[in-house]
Protein backbone atom coordinates (compact mmCIF):
# COMPACT_ATOMS: atom_id res chain seq x y z
CA UNK A 1 0.00 0.00 0.00
CA UNK A 2 1.65 3.49 -0.75
CA UNK A 3 1.73 6.53 1.32
CA UNK A 4 -0.42 7.84 -0.19
CA UNK A 5 -3.26 5.37 -0.03
CA UNK A 6 -5.70 6.00 1.80
CA UNK A 7 -7.22 2.48 3.71
CA UNK A 8 -11.10 2.35 5.59
CA UNK A 9 -11.33 2.27 9.18
CA UNK A 10 -12.76 -0.90 11.19
CA UNK A 11 -15.62 -0.24 13.43
CA UNK A 12 -15.27 -1.85 16.91
CA UNK A 13 -17.86 -1.28 19.85
CA UNK A 14 -17.19 -1.02 22.96
CA UNK A 15 -19.64 -2.76 25.34
CA UNK A 16 -22.98 -1.11 26.16
CA UNK A 17 -22.32 1.73 23.30
CA UNK A 18 -25.68 0.84 22.05
CA UNK A 19 -27.71 1.44 25.68
CA UNK A 20 -29.75 4.23 23.85
CA UNK A 21 -29.50 2.96 20.40
CA UNK A 22 -31.70 0.30 20.94
CA UNK A 23 -34.21 2.59 22.04
CA UNK A 24 -34.70 4.84 18.74
CA UNK A 25 -37.13 4.01 16.58
CA UNK A 26 -36.05 2.32 13.24
CA UNK A 27 -35.90 5.46 10.98
CA UNK A 28 -33.70 6.80 13.04
CA UNK A 29 -31.47 3.60 13.87
CA UNK A 30 -30.83 3.37 9.84
CA UNK A 31 -29.59 7.11 9.75
CA UNK A 32 -27.05 6.13 12.17
CA UNK A 33 -25.91 2.88 10.62
CA UNK A 34 -25.45 4.51 7.68
CA UNK A 35 -23.21 7.41 9.39
CA UNK A 36 -21.48 4.16 11.16
CA UNK A 37 -21.07 2.69 7.67
CA UNK A 38 -19.88 6.08 6.65
CA UNK A 39 -17.42 6.53 9.34
CA UNK A 40 -15.59 3.46 7.91
CA UNK A 41 -14.09 6.22 5.08
CA UNK A 42 -10.36 7.94 6.00
CA UNK A 43 -12.65 11.07 6.42
CA UNK A 44 -11.29 13.70 9.70
CA UNK A 45 -14.07 14.19 12.04
CA UNK A 46 -13.85 16.68 15.01
CA UNK A 47 -12.31 15.88 18.47
CA UNK A 48 -13.55 17.29 21.76
CA UNK A 49 -11.97 19.87 24.08
CA UNK A 50 -9.82 18.64 27.14
CA UNK A 51 -10.71 14.30 25.94
CA UNK A 52 -9.35 12.13 23.48
CA UNK A 53 -12.48 11.01 22.23
CA UNK A 54 -13.89 12.24 18.73
CA UNK A 55 -17.27 13.02 18.08
CA UNK A 56 -19.59 12.75 14.62
CA UNK A 57 -23.10 13.89 14.63
CA UNK A 58 -26.12 11.46 12.68
CA UNK A 59 -28.81 14.08 12.48
CA UNK A 60 -29.66 15.02 16.78
CA UNK A 61 -27.75 12.14 17.44
CA UNK A 62 -24.06 12.07 18.41
CA UNK A 63 -21.60 9.05 18.07
CA UNK A 64 -18.70 9.23 20.28
CA UNK A 65 -15.65 6.74 19.63
CA UNK A 66 -11.59 6.75 20.24
CA UNK A 67 -9.56 6.49 17.19
CA UNK A 68 -6.84 3.91 17.66
CA UNK A 69 -4.38 4.76 14.45
CA UNK A 70 -2.10 1.60 15.19
CA UNK A 71 -5.03 -0.57 14.84
CA UNK A 72 -6.79 2.06 12.46
CA UNK A 73 -10.03 1.31 14.18
CA UNK A 74 -12.22 3.73 15.11
CA UNK A 75 -13.74 2.19 18.84
CA UNK A 76 -17.79 3.53 19.20
CA UNK A 77 -18.32 3.99 23.03
CA UNK A 78 -21.54 5.83 22.88
CA UNK A 79 -24.56 7.13 20.73
CA UNK A 80 -27.24 9.23 21.52
CA UNK A 81 -29.12 11.76 21.41
CA UNK A 82 -27.75 15.70 22.55
CA UNK A 83 -28.82 15.39 26.20
CA UNK A 84 -27.82 11.82 26.13
CA UNK A 85 -23.83 12.69 24.70
CA UNK A 86 -24.16 15.68 27.58
CA UNK A 87 -24.70 13.74 30.33
CA UNK A 88 -21.98 10.80 28.48
CA UNK A 89 -19.71 13.83 28.45
CA UNK A 90 -19.50 14.76 31.87
CA UNK A 91 -19.23 11.56 32.69
CA UNK A 92 -16.03 10.74 30.57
Amino acid sequence: MSALELRPWKLAFKKGWDRHFKKFDKATQQRILKKLNQMKQPLQARGLKASKAVVEEAGQNRIAFYQNEEKHQKEIHFVGNHKQYEKWYKEQ
